[in-house]
């Protein structure tokens, strides 16, 4: 009898790619001279099980591979050799090997082994006593290498500039290895109307004749691996050797063999180097994790304990319902209902527990990630993780992963000092990342803290004069300032790295948070360092709303949006360009939008003076919602109107009220761009320059 053993791959990837996430974890705890045993056998047999998982069920790429590595660490663990930096240099490296190969297979593709057999080399040269003097010796460049050239295809995925990349710098950075010849691809830009600013539309072909290694030019676009797709080809038929990174996996139904002229949905022209490609492993990974959660059993066993109340409540209210109607058995049906209505919200509760994970998640890539990033800029960095522990929406986790490595990122190329400045401002050469997460009422704070140099407010306000963001004779307070550095477009950065400084940024980073229902915010004292404080809801799919009555509709304001409601003053009402009312609140003029106008409802209260203005903000620009009236506030449970029905502009999503009627959710920052105040391209609002007139 045979045994068919792929119905086991799931559990073998799944305790893999723990694995490897222990094995990163010890590494990084390695310290070369000072090495723990217990820390190197714990890698060790993480190792070792991946090779025999992988060995019993046929995945001889990953067990051959995994066999020199474990031998490596073998020797270290008997005493036979000694740890060195470029072994765990080497090691981590690895990791990253081991993470692609099985993602590959774990998405059922031909992995690309590239990458594998150049560390195994490395690795056999070290195991037959040809030990390298550190790793930047082992990857640089043979003297007397001929040079080649490599055919890259460079499209980057639409958000690409959200994530705080800019393609302009890669191409910068690529012509420093060579002689670089660029063809770019403009067919994808819409008509204006369609055009979006914070949108790549560009792609690039490009060929470069270097005598640096493949492994330079994957360096360059070693940020953006998950957010575009990028095929290396050596030119002149010499390997087939065709290295693709894409973040946009085939659906199942379509997967096939494809030739290289069809990767990138770029036309390619065939060459003899073209080799098949497919869908790209680390999408294949992110699509595993995003649709996969672990549950500890009691969590599980809560759930059953209150599925068993509600089957006895269930049954003790049907029992009721057969009797006759009488004094005693309406008094029990009364309290049937109320412990049914108690069973219901400790479902609830403990149904939202389950999606709840601990935020260590989302900290436990930042150790390599500040160790990599530290290397680069020389800089001697200690992070601390406080409150890991701590608990929140699993969607939540997953949207804010991104703007969290770049305020990272951010302090540690612009926060922290040198170790040499350091030492001069009397600070310990260490500077000190702090990564701190804790619940506050029915939020989750999230703090990024650095003791470096601080926000440089001089440098900051003299920017913004010469952007136009702000007049010299402008008075602002220091948090004001601080504040500048949320501005689009901003930066100080007097050189673009490809760690920070591209002028797409901070105020992406506050927009991702926005649109969670979040806030983020600095502070900063010169020479002490600064602290960026994230506030998020703990779950997306609840939401505290205020109900809103505009004509016979019943419409749901988040009431994290609302600054405040008020009635309005009909003297304080001027009219602008294009009949916009605006309402002067004591130093503001608030734009006044009729929601009955917006969602083309007829019957609803038209007189200023009779109803009631619901002042929102989003995007930092306030407006105000006119409506008929407010009606209570309550939490709501968010049904997904795109995945049932379809997306409508200035709705978020759906919810169920309790007498069973459907009410929409109103997105702010939607409801703006419905309206047609925000100018096209830019984060203003048309009638800014209106509203200057008035208060002039």
């Amino acid at each position: 009898m045979s045994i068919d053993l792929s119905q086991f791959f799931d559990v073998f990837f799944e305790e893999s790619f723990e694995g490897l996430d222990i094995m990163e974890a010890e590494l990084l705890n390695l310290q070369p001279g000072h090495e723990d045993s217990e820390t190197i056998n714990t890698i060790f047999r993480a190792a070792h099980s991946i090779k025999g998982g992988s060995g019993t069920f046929g995945f001889t790429s990953v067990a051959n591979f995994t066999h020199v590595l474990e031998t490596l660490l073998d020797q270290i663990r008997d005493g036979r050799r000694q740890l060195t930096a470029e072994h765990v240099n080497l090691l981590l490296q690895s990791v990253d090997c081991l993470r692609a190969l099985l993602t590959a297979l774990q998405a059922e593709e031909e992995p690309d082994l590239s990458n594998a057999n150049e560390l195994k080399v490395k690795f056999e040269e070290i195991l037959g006593g040809k030990e390298s003097v550190s790793s930047d010796t082992a990857d640089s460049i043979p003297q007397g290498q001929e040079s080649q050239t490599y055919q890259i295809d460079f499209k980057p995925l639409p958000h690409l500039f959200k994530t705080g990349n800019e393609p302009l710098y890669m191409l910068s950075e690529l012509s420093e290895l060579g002689d670089l010849e660029t063809h770019a691809f403009c067919d994808a830009i819409p008509e204006i109307d369609d055009f979006n600013p914070e949108d790549c539309y560009l792609s690039w072909r490009l060929y470069l004749t270097t005598s640096h290694p493949e492994s330079a030019i994957k360096e360059v676009f070693e940020w953006v691996e998950d957010d575009a797709e990028i095929s290396i080809t050596l030119c002149g038929g010499l390997f087939e050797d065709d290295v693709s990174v894409s973040t946009t996996p085939e659906p199942e139904s379509e997967k096939k063999e494809t030739s290289s002229n069809d990767t990138q949905n770029i036309d390619v022209p065939k060459t003899p180097s073209a080799t098949a490609t497919k869908a790209k492993p680390e999408a294949s990974k992110k699509s595993a994790e995003s649709t996969s959660i672990r549950v500890g059993i009691d969590k599980v066993d809560s759930l059953i304990n209150m599925v068993g109340e509600l089957v006895i409540t269930q049954a003790m209210l049907t029992q009721l319902g057969e009797q006759e109607p009488t004094e005693n058995t309406l008094a029990a049906m009364q309290e049937g209902l109320a412990q049914l209505a108690h069973n219901t919200r400790d479902l609830q509760e403990n149904v939202m527990r389950i999606r709840m994970l601990p935020i260590s998640f989302v900290f436990s890539r930042f150790p390599r990630l500040v160790r990599d990033t530290s290397q680069k800029l020389n800089k001697q960095v200690e992070l601390k993780l406080l409150g890991e522990q701590t608990e929140l929406d699993k969607t939540v986790m997953e949207k804010i992963s991104d703007p969290m490595v770049h305020l990272v990122r951010n302090s540690l190329d612009h926060g922290l000092e040198t170790p040499e400045d350091r030492i001069k401002a009397g600070k310990d050469p260490v500077g000190t990342v702090t990564l701190n997460a804790f619940h506050q009422g029915g939020n989750i704070v999230i703090e990024i803290m650095d003791d470096g140099r601080g926000l440089n407010t001089e440098k900051i306000k003299s920017k913004a004069i010469a952007n136009g963001l702000i007049q010299a004779t402008d008075e602002l307070t220091i948090e004001e300032v601080n504040e500048l550095i949320f501005r689009p477009g901003f930066s100080t950065a007097d050189e673009v790295s490809d760690i920070s400084g591209r002028g797409v940024g901070m105020d992406v980073v506050r927009r991702n948070i926005q649109a969670l229902n979040g806030s983020v915010e600095v502070t900063s004292a010169k020479g002490v360092g600064s602290t960026f404080t994230i506030r998020l809801p703990l779950t997306l799919a609840i939401l505290d709303g205020q109900l809103v009555k505009v004509a016979k509709h019943t419409y749901i304001i988040p009431l994290i949006s609302i600054v405040e409601s008020l009635q309005i003053d009909i003297k304080k009402v001027s009219k602008v360009g294009n009949g916009l009312e605006v309402l002067r609140l004591r130093d503001e003029y608030i734009p006044i939008l009729r929601l009955y106008q917006l969602f083309n409802h007829g019957g609803a209260i038209e007189e200023l003076d009779k109803t009631l203005l619901v002042v929102v903000e989003s995007d930092n620009h306030k407006v105000g919602l006119l409506v008929d009236d407010l009606l209570a506030q309550q939490q709501v449970v968010i049904k997904s109107l795109e995945a049932n029905y379809q997306k409508v502009n200035g709705i978020s999503g759906a919810t169920i009220l309790g007498d069973g009627r459907v009410s929409l959710i109103v997105d702010i920052s939607g409801l703006i761009k419905l309206s047609g105040l925000k100018r096209p391209g830019t984060q203003e609002l048309l009638v800014e320059q209106e509203l200057d007139e008035v208060v002039s």
